[in-house]
């Protein structure tokens, strides 16, 4: 079969890295072909080279059988391909047909035409089977709706070739379903699809070819009927990657967390936290679930001291630390592994040696009255870079120059070195490649069996799934159920996170 589109050869650099070292890559009209790769290998950057963001050093692109140059995103627009970048683009007080119109309005005479907008939408959305309310504001629907918004704005402006960058992120089990049927009956009316994601089970379920990328290079082709999520991500690391997590039964002990009835206030002094109350024993893994921007965040900031709650009360180990500074409550042996690494985890312009000791600086035996000693800081940044293994020239490098899974071994190294009760691990994989996702999970079981506390928040179902004993589903900043691991199932956390609780349904 002849591809719609071939990307043949394609280098893209910036400053001091290739970005796409000669990657070749195809497409054939009506097929999802996936490209899949660990963060940096490349993906993003071909695809906003094909949708004209980035010109390429070298090698052609070949569309509709002839040799094209695409020196914007208007004129990929106007050749038929469309993006929907991971962070929707939207405007929110603007309603869903404002949006998909935006740049191309019908026009009568020289005004815009609202009720031939609203037509055209309505019937793109019957055709596509992309059920929106015209009228509605985006900053009133839910995030699966504004996806769809996204995917029409492409479909109005005549795409052929649909570019999706990482469309799952941000949807629960149920929403991701439904997408999935959607694109296969984009597919059915001749669209082609271009699937950018690192999980490899969404890969198996809607693909029909798999591209990997690894280090900017193509390390390959496959039809999904003949391959399997282990090979895939042999391709993508280079090396065999054992995906699931295997763990002993837990052995909880006395309670390490207690959280009563707290509430805060986000940055906007909209209620955020609204009266969660939880626990944490030692030995155990609590995992919570939800949908971003349901109040993780800003929970995980109170229980840490960086926001001071409204109302509630928390204790760790039965002394009270609420309303406590990040510093005091450090020194009730808590480990936080931050959801931003950059912003709260590293001084990214500081050394290893100096990365490892943040915190613990002003301690035996790093600190000598007020001067440091660096002989000891040195010999434990060597010590922790071997036992964690942390891919590094030296322990004087900027931890700037590292990969984010080296970065993010650096704060789990420092965190579980102080011998933490408690853990708490805030998005502890994002931006993590696979093989270094396999070694910190591999961290937090062993930290759960030493008798640590564990409390794990992770937008990655799966990872809450596998490593959790427990699961706290949070909607709109509320508890909303607590399940035992072994009875929680994608389809029954999936509805919770939605804010459909057992009785409703």
């Amino acid at each position: 079969m002849q591809p719609i589109l071939s990307m043949e050869s394609i280098t893209k650099r910036f400053p001091g890295v290739i970005a796409n070292d000669g990657v070749n890559f195809d497409l054939h009209a009506g097929e999802i072909h996936a490209l899949v790769g660990e963060n940096g290998a490349g993906k993003s950057t071909l695809m906003n080279v094909l949708f004209g963001l980035y010109q390429p050093e070298e090698g052609k692109i070949i569309y509709k059988g002839e040799e094209i140059t695409i020196d914007e995103p208007n004129h990929a627009i106007k050749l038929g391909i469309g993006m929907v970048h991971q962070h929707f683009k939207l405007v929110p007080p603007l309603t869903v047909t404002e949006n998909i119109v935006l740049g191309s309005e019908p026009k009568r005479g020289l005004k815009f035409d609202k009720r031939k907008a609203s037509k055209d939408v309505e019937d793109l959305s019957k055709k596509y089977g992309l059920a929106v309310d015209p009228k509605a504001k985006i900053e009133n629907i839910s995030v699966g709706m504004q996806q769809r918004v996204e995917i029409l704005k492409t479909l109005y402006r005549g795409a052929d070739i649909i570019i999706l960058d990482e469309p799952t992120a941000v949807l629960t089990p149920q929403e991701v379903h439904e997408f999935f049927d959607i694109l296969k009956e984009l597919t059915k009316q001749g669209k082609s699809i271009i699937f950018i994601t690192h999980k490899l089970n969404e890969v198996m379920e809607i693909a029909n070819r798999a591209t990997v990328m690894r280090r900017g290079k193509t390390m390959g082709t496959v039809n999904i009927s003949d391959t399997s999520p282990t090979q895939l991500a042999e391709m993508m690391v280079g090396r065999q990657v054992l995906l699931r997590v295997e763990k002993a039964e837990a052995k909880p002990g006395k309670e390490v967390l207690k959280v009563e009835s707290l509430s805060a206030m986000d940055d906007r002094n909209l209620s955020a936290v609204n009266n969660v109350s939880l626990n944490i024993r030692e030995g155990e893994i609590l995992g919570i679930a939800g949908v971003e921007g349901n109040g993780q965040s800003e929970l995980i900031e109170v229980l840490t001291g960086l926001r001071k709650p409204t109302s509630g009360e928390v204790f760790l180990n039965g002394k009270k630390i609420t309303g406590l500074t990040s510093k005091q409550i450090k020194n009730h042996q808590l480990g936080y592994i931050p959801e931003d690494r950059h912003k709260r985890g590293l001084v990214l312009d500081f050394s290893i040696s100096e990365n490892v000791i943040l915190g613990i600086h002003n301690r035996k035996p790093f600190a000598k009255g007020v001067n440091l000693n660096y002989n000891e800081i040195n010999k434990h940044a060597d010590n922790l870079i071997e036992k964690y293994d942390v891919r590094c020239p030296n322990r004087q490098v900027h931890v700037r120059s590292l990969s984010g899974g080296n970065q993010q071994k650096i704060i789990i190294a420092r965190e579980l070195e102080v011998d933490p009760v408690l853990i708490i691990a805030s998005q502890p994989t994002r931006g993590v490649d696979i093989g270094a996702i396999e070694f910190i999970h591999s961290q937090i079981i062993q930290a759960r069996d030493k008798g640590k506390a564990v409390l794990l928040v992770s937008a990655e179902l799966q990872e809450v799934m596998s490593l959790s004993d427990r699961i706290a589903v949070i909607y709109e900043g509320e508890i909303v159920d607590v399940l035992d691991a072994k009875e929680a199932t994608e389809e029954k956390l999936g509805l919770l996170m939605a804010g459909i609780r057992n009785n409703e349904k």
